[in-house]
């Protein structure tokens, strides 16, 4: 018996009887079921949130910090059924699932901790001036499958945190262990505070155009993202949108090739490539191209490609077979052109799962498929480089603009190369680091607004001024 599992809405765990399946992506199996929500679930979900609105933005900050406290003791306590149940729907291996769930603990006690203090604007003879921000009111998010139980805290937390309250779509690729969540936390929060529901394609386009949600904060592709724009720009919903990237990374003549392999071959391949802000184009300047691209070559060779589960493995399969498709599409294209690769390039169909064996291909041209466009799979282009000037050119050649990396043995000297990427973020001698204190956006294509940092919390809110004239009317 498949187990089913049910949404949170207006405090209370409940299904319509409809539900859709979801598959292991290691052998395809059903390990599980949601409920498919529409209109009407949709509706009773905005409207608890509408209706707890008004009393959960009268909370006191301490209030809504003990919330929290309760809701990471929750996960913490229950992290090894947890990451388990991530990696039977998503994929990624054990001890990736483990750092997902630790992540999540340690956001819901970091985030509560920023402050969105009132300012003074003006004190003078004439007035006293302050500004304050006010919750924004009923949020809908949208989480992506890459990471759906991380990303699903990045967005409960600040939005809660901020006096709004929440109704959350997680994907249906993998909304379980975001639902066994749900379950744990259900009387954490006041009821209608925290809705969560899930659905098929057709329930975020009437989440996103949905009259009473003041806001949506979506994290996705940039193509979906900017239907969630079009879709929100109808009512002048406010949006916060974390999108695609296609992150360079440059790799300098004076880095140290034995150190530097292996960091750069997980900055492209945790979690199976499968991070918007993994190094998508591998730029290694010609002094140290070939030992470098052998040594990453080589290593990657040793790496067990296999199911999450299992212990040994280092990356898991593709999460769905679109993606996989996708990502196959990519790599036969790269072959079609006549491409060289270095490693991989072939996988067997007749094994069940959506595995892709590690791919690194040698310097091919910078409007190939494979660089030009996202991988977001197991796939790593290494190109050639001359000059500084000349790669920050090409890496500044995209549409996209969300993070980039730079490996050298100078990373003082680094920061001017640094400053010249446009991207939201930039990594001197690492990768994938984000903070809770510290605000994650987008250039270009990549993003609209902010998450995480203070900038990220007062995404949840409107300013609001109050002016007193010290003279009485």
């Amino acid at each position: 018996m498949v187990t089913q599992y049910k949404n949170l809405i207006g405090g209370e765990l409940v299904d319509n009887g409809k539900w859709i399946d979801v598959v292991n992506p290691a052998n395809e199996q059903v390990i599980g079921q949601v409920p498919d929500c529409g209109q009407a679930e949709l509706d009773k979900a905005v409207a608890a949130a509408r209706a707890a609105f008004p009393k959960w933005k009268k909370t006191s900050v301490e209030e809504r910090r003990a919330c929290f406290a309760k809701m990471a003791d929750a996960i913490k306590a229950n992290s090894d059924e947890l990451m388990r149940l991530l990696t039977s729907e998503q994929g990624k291996p054990h001890m990736q699932a483990g750092s997902e769930i630790a992540g999540c603990v340690g956001m819901t006690r970091a985030l509560p901790t920023l402050n969105l203090e009132e300012k003074i604007s003006e004190d003078s003879d004439k007035r006293l001036s302050r500004t304050r921000r006010v919750p924004v009111g009923v949020v809908g998010g949208i989480v992506p499958w890459n990471f759906p139980v991380l990303m699903a805290v990045q967005k409960i937390v600040p939005a809660l945190l901020s006096g709004c309250t929440m109704v959350l779509k997680p994907s249906p690729f993998t909304p379980l262990a975001t639902l066994r969540m749900a379950e744990l936390i259900a009387d954490v929060f006041p009821a209608g505070v925290l809705n969560i529901i899930t659905g098929g394609d057709a329930l975020g386009p009437l989440l996103t155009s949905h009259p009473d949600i003041d806001k949506i904060t979506f994290t996705g592709s940039t193509a979906t993202g900017k239907r969630v724009m079009e879709s929100a720009s109808k009512d002048l919903k406010r949006i916060t949108l974390e999108l695609g990237g296609n992150d360079a990374a440059i790799v300098l003549p004076d880095a140290d090739v034995a150190k530097v392999a292996e960091k750069l071959f997980w900055a492209s391949f945790y979690n199976a490539g499968q991070v918007c802000i993994a190094a998508k184009r591998i730029y290694i300047h010609e002094d140290i191209y070939d030992e470098l691209s052998a040594a990453i070559a080589a290593y990657g060779a040793a790496v067990k490609v296999g199911d999450g589960a299992e212990q040994g493995t280092a990356i898991g399969p593709i999460q769905n077979k679109q993606q996989y498709n996708r990502v196959l599409e990519l790599i036969a294209d790269a072959k079609e052109k006549g491409y060289k690769f270095l490693i991989g390039g072939d996988h067997d169909p007749s094994i069940p799962g959506y595995f892709v064996p590690v791919t690194v291909l040698d310097n091919p041209p910078e409007d190939a498929r494979i660089v030009a466009e996202e991988q977001f799979g197991p796939v790593m282009p290494l190109m050639k480089f001359s000059s500084v000037d000349e790669v920050i050119s090409r890496a500044n050649a995209s549409d996209y603009g969300l993070a980039g990396s730079i490996w050298t043995s100078n990373p003082e000297a680094a920061v001017e190369v640094a400053e010249q990427l446009e991207t939201g973020t930039v990594w001197i001698n690492e990768s994938m680091h984000l903070a809770p204190n510290a605000p994650f956006a987008g250039h270009k294509q990549s993003g609209f607004g902010a998450e995480l940092g203070e900038e990220g919390l007062l995404e949840f809110t409107y300013p609001q001024v109050i002016t007193i004239a010290r003279e009485a009317a």
